[in-house]
């Protein structure tokens, strides 16, 4: 197996143009290893969300390279990157992106059925996942009756619900108090960094560090250094 599971080296990302441009990602550079969870930190608008996304192949790269289990994006046509997104990205988003019309389970669902899955085995297997994230009380309900908390858990249920080699993550944690964060955060770093899977996760959320391999801080559109939690802390005291 591959010991590098994300390469980015020299990835650029510019939007808008002539006077409104901006530079989001200015050459960055990033490595992780298969069965590591990396946090991304840094201030807003330093480029974070940005690079998930082009991790994650839902954005494209103005320029530099970026291989995801040695698969090059760049070189995918639309059809093949949407089919790989779909079987091997899971997305946490920071807004949740629930369908209000659904209840919890087919949420969470969603992934498996687009992929073919028979309803009642999708079903099954939501229900499953979200018994693990504490809402197995809440399989029948609409988003809009659950709290903010709730909501996140159902997204994150929904981003491992098929077994994705590539988790990424926006602020996982920003709606969830600090026991139910953790819980949180234990459940996916156990579900997502298996030896040949990769957890990556963009957070303000200081409480979470300590459950990470590493922590890449961006500034300015760059990686400007990538540490352990436990130097990331000392340096921010």
């Amino acid at each position: 197996m591959n010991n590098i599971a994300v390469r980015c080296k020299g990835v650029t990302k510019t939007y808008g143009s002539g006077n409104t441009q901006v530079h989001a990602l200015r050459g960055v550079d990033l490595e992780v290893k298969p069965g590591e969870f990396m946090l991304l930190v840094g201030p807003s608008g330093s480029g974070k969300t940005t690079l998930i996304s082009i991790i994650a192949g839902v954005l494209d790269a103005d320029g530099g390279e970026c291989l995801v289990f040695d698969h090059d994006f760049k070189r995918m046509s639309r059809h093949e990157k949407t089919r790989y997104r779909g079987q091997s990205v899971g997305f946490v988003f920071q807004m949740f992106n629930l369908i209000p019309t659904l209840s919890a389970a087919e949420n969470v669902a969603v992934p498996l059925l687009i992929h073919g899955t028979k309803r009642r085995a999708a079903l099954d297997r939501a229900r499953e996942i979200l018994d693990q994230v504490g809402l197995g009380d809440r399989t029948y309900s609409l988003p809009a009756e659950l709290s903010g908390g709730q909501q996140q858990r159902v997204a994150i249920a929904r981003a491992i619900v098929h077994n994705p080699k590539l988790i990424v993550c926006d602020e996982p944690t920003s709606a969830l108090d600090h026991e139910t964060g953790h819980k949180v955060m234990e459940m996916l770093r156990e579900v997502a960094t298996g030896a040949d899977r990769v957890l990556i996760v963009v957070t303000h959320d200081a409480r979470i560090f300590e459950f990470a391999d590493r922590i890449a801080k961006m500034d300015d559109g760059q990686v400007t250094l990538v540490t352990s939690p436990l130097h990331h802390l000392q340096e921010n005291k």
